[in-house]
């Protein structure tokens, strides 16, 4: 019986800490990225942190990061590494998108990385990055879009999620990202794609 994605995300986040990063040389393109658009007075926002280790690689380029997502073993597992490396500038929480809350224009820049695909609803997703941030501040997310290359995998997929094998996947394309991103009123500044499941790795500011 499919599984909701909390629940599948809670199952497999022990074996997904020990994970080694997929492809180490884009995901340091990444870091790098990131972090040049980082300025110590920065307050930083992310959602879908996974275990936090993106979150604990930007923490000493800002002042403060409030990372979520919406599996509780995920966040736990975040905490101890926070708490095993000695870094108190980021705050672990469990939540989505949709409920979490805080005041608009909250933060300097948000990150939604590797999670755009996963939520049914991009267009309120997009609306809550913009209004959470600041006049000018910056959006950086990362995509996998499947539909431009991976296509054949759309009737496995469904399949997978019955029998609790994938979460919720959307089959995007990145031109159709960009566009919903542009939409939601983000100027783009720099992208770039990589892997064979078209990963969109995406910059833009706040207009």
């Amino acid at each position: 019986m499919a599984v909701t994605s909390t629940e599948f995300w809670d199952r497999i986040a022990p074996g997904y800490s020990k994970q080694p990063v997929a492809d180490s040389e884009s995901y340091a393109r990444k870091l790098a990225t990131t972090q040049a658009l980082m300025r110590p007075d920065m307050q930083v926002l992310e959602f879908g942190c996974g275990t936090g280790s993106t979150a604990l690689e930007h923490a000493p380029h800002v002042t403060h990061i409030v990372a979520t997502d919406v599996s509780a073993a995920m966040i736990g597992i975040a905490r101890e590494k926070a708490d095993h490396a000695g870094i108190d500038n980021v705050s672990f929480k469990q939540s989505g998108v949709e409920d979490f809350n805080a005041a608009d224009g909250s933060f300097d820049m948000v990150l939604a990385l590797n999670l755009l695909h996963l939520l049914p609803d991009r267009a309120a997703a997009l609306a809550k990055v913009h209004q959470l941030l600041k006049p000018g501040g910056i959006f950086i997310s990362s995509t996998v879009c499947l539909a431009d290359r991976m296509w054949f995998l759309r009737p496995v997929i469904p399949l997978m999620q019955w029998i609790g094998k994938a979460p919720y996947v959307n089959f995007l394309k990145a031109d159709d990202v960009m566009g919903e991103i542009a939409t939601a009123g983000f100027e783009q500044q720099e992208h770039w794609t990589h892997g064979r499941a078209n990963s969109l790795f995406l910059v833009c500011r706040k207009t």
